[in-house]
Parts: structure tokens; sequence; C-alpha cells
């Protein structure tokens, strides 16, 4: 495209707001950003930018230019992202996405593909975003929850991870082990903070206790397991993270409702690629030892 360079630079400025924060993202120097900026408005005859102490604020001319140059950068980033997984070998960059909750099972699967394949880069994203598939920000997506259904993608049921209720040895010494949910009523229960969650296990929960029993609330599954196994309360735990924990007391078993479904997701534009389809042998090789039900 014409003059792209500039009209990407013009899109940074709107971001960053500054010819500062422009000049960092695109790793170039703040003169040059000025330079493309001048440049622009100068080929278009349109001011796209007031200037003022504080930064740069685009005008109605440069809102309508952000758009395009933002929808234009995206499609950019996609294209990249697919070219970047078509090789024939398995090389360059593997990107791998997941809740940060199994990453004691990923991340040594993950080592152990790339040690037979030694010119690969890994990058192993977790958390709780969504990467988009469709703009090459991942190659293979470990998803939980519903089958996920976004057009373009291929997706792949990868088993279940049973879910029960457990508490700390601490907990059950100065509060006692009910025998079952009939006797909750005075415990104390570690649940999410988030109350439109739509894990199966915190609406279980939500249902099954009083608001005011979940005294400790938090946001990802790490930090379930640390306040469970500080004494928190009662909280749910996969079956397979509480078999590691010796100080950990099973208060109810695993249940089917309570299970988290997992799905393996490749956009359809590289599922068929080599290294995808390499790596996604190897996971299910792998997984079939992780003995989580997987």
């Amino acid at each position: 495209m014409e003059n792209w360079d500039e009209i990407r630079t013009a899109y940074h400025v709107a971001r960053a707001g500054t010819v500062s924060g422009a000049a960092e993202a695109l790793g170039v120097h703040h003169a040059t950003v000025i330079r493309h900026v001048d440049a622009l408005e100068g080929r278009l005859g349109v001011k796209l930018f007031q200037r003022h102490a504080r930064g740069y604020t685009p005008t109605e001319a440069g809102e309508d230019l952000m758009i395009v140059a933002q929808a234009t950068d995206d499609q950019i980033t996609q294209l990249v992202g697919r070219i970047k997984g078509r090789g024939d070998d398995v090389s360059g960059e593997l990107v791998v996405t997941s809740l940060s909750s199994i990453s004691p099972l990923v991340s040594p699967t993950l080592v152990r593909f790339q040690e037979q394949h030694p010119g690969l880069i890994v990058r192993y994203l977790t958390g709780d975003r969504v990467f988009r598939l469709e703009y090459g920000e991942a190659h293979v997506a470990i998803r939980a929850g519903a089958a996920p259904d976004q057009p373009d993608n291929v997706v792949q049921p990868f088993g279940k991870l049973g879910i029960g209720l457990y508490a700390s040895e601490e907990y059950v010494a100065a509060h006692g082990q009910p025998a079952d949910e009939s006797e909750f009523a005075g415990h104390r229960f570690v649940g999410g903070d988030n109350e439109n969650s739509r894990a199966p296990f915190n609406r279980w929960l939500r249902a099954a206790v009083a608001p005011e029993q979940i005294t400790f609330r938090c946001f990802d599954n790490l930090a379930f397991r640390d306040a469970i196994r500080a004494g928190a309360g009662i909280g749910f735990m996969s079956k397979w993270d509480a078999d590691r924990c010796p100080d950990i007391v099973e208060i109810c078993p695993p249940r089917d409702e309570w299970s988290a479904s997992f799905w393996l997701v490749t956009h359809v534009d590289l599922h068929r690629t080599t290294k995808v389809q390499t790596f996604l042998k190897f996971l299910k090789e792998e997984a079939k030892g992780w003995q989580i039900g997987l």
C-alpha cells in the first residue's frame, strides 16, 4: 500500500496520543514520527491532528483515517500470523495459549516438543484472555468451558478435568469436616469474584451456600488453590492439583456437573500445516499420561 508507513505512524500517534508514545511503539526516532505525520497531512491536504501541550488529538478527518488504518493493521497482522505457520518444517514460532491452571502440564510438554525440534521458538500465553486465532495471535488454543463457536476455527474435544471440593488440614482441624453438603452451614468458602462466571462449579456454589459464607473471593484458579491451602475455607480445585498437595483434604469428590470440558482450537487456515499437526499429535499423546481425565 502506497504511503502505508505514514498511515501506520499516524495510527500509532492516535493510539498513543503523543509523538513519543508512537515512536516507542514503532521503534523509531520521534523526528521520524513528526515527518511522517506532516508528510501525510500535506499529501491529503487536511489536518489529521490538533496539536496541544499534552499531545495530539485526532480531528474528524483523523478519526476517519484511524478507523481504516486499524482495520488494515489488523488484517496485516492476521496475514503475517498465517504466513508464519505455513512452513513445511517445525521451526519458527509456535504460539500456544491456555488457562494458567494447567501450565504445570502444558509447559513440560512444550519443553519436550521443543527438544525434538530445536529450531522452534515457543511462546506460551496463559491467562483468561481469549487470544484471537483469526488474527494469528496463537497457533493452538487449549480452552475450557462450552465448546468454542467462533467461525473458521477447528474445535476438537480434549476431555474433562475432574473438579472437587477441598479444604486444608488446618481448616478442617479448626472448623471440622462436613460429611456432605447438608453440613455446609457455618462453614467458610473460597469462591469466584465474578458473579457472572459461567464455570459450572462457581454457579453451583452460588446456589448451594449463602453469599455471606463465601468469605474469600478470588479471580483465577491459582489464587483459589493458594487460598484453600492457606486455610481460607472450602473451595474447588482440580483433583489432579489436589492430589499434588499433601496438606489438602477432600470434602466432596469430583462430580460431572462440576467438571471442566477442554477443547483444542486451531484456525482453519493453520490447522493442516506441518507445525500445527505435528504439535497436536504430540500433545494428544502426552496428555494420555497426565492422568487427569483428559
